[in-house]
């Protein structure tokens, strides 16, 4: 039987999942990120599992010789380096399918809610206030939305978007995507074009570092209203502020933030996330657009049935 280290909280229904194929879970999430190569070292493990705590590098797999695959439990893989695995010969895993409708569900709720003024209106109702035309909203079916990135998340956005009647246009720089029905895959001056509505679905990377930034917000020929449930660090938090200051930003949602370990803001930050916390225009919440009792169940089934293909099981 293989085994694999799980250092991460899983969902319980993984352990019997892995013995299923012929893998012994040894689930270990109390584990810190400074003890996992000494863990690695102790025993043969084929496997890894892990979700964001641990930076996977070419110093830790060293410490995993039998190694063959690290398995990441979700969609996002800017915490590996990826040429030190191909470079090692290990395989990598994740599972986009996993969450890929949660994020699609709430991408579209937290947008709705943004467009009518469900938390201010819910707020102003508690504090005893029956404020209507200040809440008059705008209907999410009238608008083209754009979207930046175009793989299972953005997908999975688009599908439920096409179903309110809106324009759903698309711009990925990978060459493979295909249209599918949903969205109109255009060029990114085109989207800059026409959207009313930018929601954000690409990866964390080095050349995405704060690419949406005051120049590309500014290229837009509408005010926008701005989604962002991909990762903190593609949006330039200081061009989000400016915008929505100036107008050009007409509202946001905010599932994930440039540092998200609100205890340890630099005073730039804290700044920026005063401003932010305090806006009504603004929906912020703490990195949970994946995060459904469904997907917590559904990424398992995604990684082991990988798992299976890697090994041959």
């Amino acid at each position: 039987m293989f085994a694999c280290l799980i250092i991460d909280e899983m969902h319980p229904s993984l352990l019997p999942m892995l013995a299923s194929i012929g893998v012994a879970g040894d689930y270990q999430p109390q584990l810190k990120a400074a003890d996992v190569p000494a863990a690695l070292a102790a025993q043969p493990y084929t496997g890894l599992v892990i979700r964001s705590k641990l930076l996977v590098t070419s110093d830790l797999l060293r410490h995993g010789p039998h190694l063959r695959y690290v398995a990441r439990a979700g969609a996002g893989v800017d915490n590996i380096d990826e040429a030190a695995l191909k470079t090692a010969g290990v395989m990598l895993v994740n599972a986009p399918e996993g969450n890929r409708d949660a994020v699609g569900e709430f991408a579209l709720g937290q947008l709705l809610a943004l467009l009518r003024h469900s938390a201010t209106a819910d707020a102003e109702v508690r504090r005893g206030e029956w404020l209507r035309e200040a809440n008059r909203g705008e209907e999410l079916g009238t608008k083209t939305v754009g979207l930046l990135g175009y793989g299972h998340m953005g997908r999975a956005l688009a599908r439920r978007l096409s179903g309110l009647g809106c324009v759903v246009l698309a711009c990925d720089q990978d060459p493979t995507i295909r249209p599918d029905g949903h969205a109109a895959l255009v060029p990114l001056a085109e989207l800059q074009a026409r959207a009313e509505v930018l929601s954000l679905h690409i990866p964390y990377s080095a050349a995405n570092h704060e690419v949406v930034n005051e120049a590309f917000l500014g290229a837009f020929a509408h005010p926008i209203w701005l989604v962002n449930t991909a990762r903190g660090e593609v949006l330039d938090q200081a061009a989000l502020v400016a915008g929505l200051r100036s107008g050009r930003v007409r509202g946001a949602v905010l599932d994930v933030l440039e540092n998200e370990k609100l205890a340890a803001l630099s005073p730039a930050q804290q700044i920026r996330f005063d401003y932010l916390r305090a806006a009504p225009n603004v929906l912020l919440s703490p990195h949970i657009g994946g995060w459904t009792t469904q997907s917590y169940v559904r990424i398992n089934k995604v990684l082991v049935a990988k798992i299976k293909l890697v090994l041959g099981a």
